[in-house]
Parts: structure tokens; C-alpha cells; sequence
């Protein structure tokens, strides 16, 4: 009988606390601040000596997806109407030997690829970091060389956007 009393009374406390506006969740598990509605993601420039020619588009989109798609935060045209700022650009490149079959020869290349990144509030003097990030992936060279490195460099990009937005979002 007393259960029948408190289950009412529980239901009804946690729509309460669901509906007030103390309460909130993403399911993405980032919980973005009040004053904090949009992000200006400028070019990341491409200053390493190597590397597919797209390196830069590829990066700055999938920062932008991660940000727009797991956020509710919009993306600022400039500098001026954002509330927070990710840039940096793509600081090293590297396609490399890592593994060699029995007749000394290559038949797994790996691309590492390091980039240098600053987020800050637009209201703060100071960024909240500035901080090195890299990914890397391996892909087959006796298959379609090209393609395989193209696709290893993506995925590369992908976990240092990945690190990327999961660092500036983890102390939201």
C-alpha cells in the first residue's frame, strides 16, 4: 500500500526536475553553457610538407559536423559573433613503413597526422587550452595505394577531431 503512494510521488518528482530548467542533458553527454550558443571554427591551414591536397576541408568538416550535429550550437560566420573559438592548423604529415612482409617489403603504411589547436571563450583572455592532437591509421600498399592512403588519412583527422571536440566539450 505504501508503495502506491510513493511511485506517484517519484513519477512526479522527476518530471519536475526533467522539465526545470536546472536540469539538463544531451544525450551526447556534452552540457553546453547558458551564455555559450555558437562556435566560429576558422580554416585550419595546412602547414605540414606533405599529405593529401584536401587535408584542411576534411578536418575543418568533420569539426564542424561534430560540433553542429552533436551540440546545439550554431556556427558563427566570423570571429565577432561567436561565443566560443576553435582554431589551430595541421602542424605534420607523415606516411610511413609499419610493417614488412618476409621479402623486405612494405605492406602496411601508417599516416599520422599532428595538428596544434586552441579553444577559447570569446568573452576570456585566456584559451581554456591550447594543446597538440594527432591521429593515425594504417592502410594496405600492395591494394589501391592511393585510395588507401586517402582513406587512412581520414581517419586519421577524424580521432584528432574526435579528441578535439571531445576536450573542448568535456568541461561544459
Amino acid at each position: 500500500m505504501i508503495f502506491k503512494r510513493i511511485i506517484p510521488g517519484l513519477i512526479l518528482l522527476v518530471m519536475a526536475l526533467a522539465l526545470s530548467s536546472c536540469f539538463r542533458y544531451s544525450f551526447t553527454g556534452t552540457s553546453i553553457p547558458e551564455n555559450v550558443n555558437s562556435v566560429y571554427i576558422p580554416f585550419f591551414a595546412n602547414q605540414s610538407s606533405g599529405g593529401i591536397g584536401n587535408l584542411s576541408d576534411l578536418l575543418n568538416d568533420a569539426l564542424i559536423d561534430r560540433f553542429i550535429t552533436q551540440t546545439r550550437l550554431q556556427l558563427a560566420n566570423s570571429q565577432a559573433d561567436a561565443d566560443a573559438i576553435l582554431e589551430g592548423s595541421i602542424t605534420r604529415y607523415t606516411n610511413q613503413t609499419f610493417s614488412i612482409t618476409g621479402e623486405d617489403e612494405t605492406s602496411l603504411n601508417e599516416v599520422t597526422i599532428s595538428i596544434n589547436a586552441t579553444f577559447q571563450y570569446t568573452g576570456e583572455n585566456e584559451p581554456e587550452w591550447n594543446k597538440s592532437f594527432s591521429g593515425s591509421a594504417t592502410y594496405d600498399t600492395n591494394e589501391n595505394p592511393i585510395e588507401g592512403e586517402t582513406t587512412a588519412a581520414q581517419e586519421a583527422l577524424n580521432q584528432a577531431a574526435d579528441n578535439m571536440f571531445n576536450d573542448a566539450v568535456s568541461g561544459w
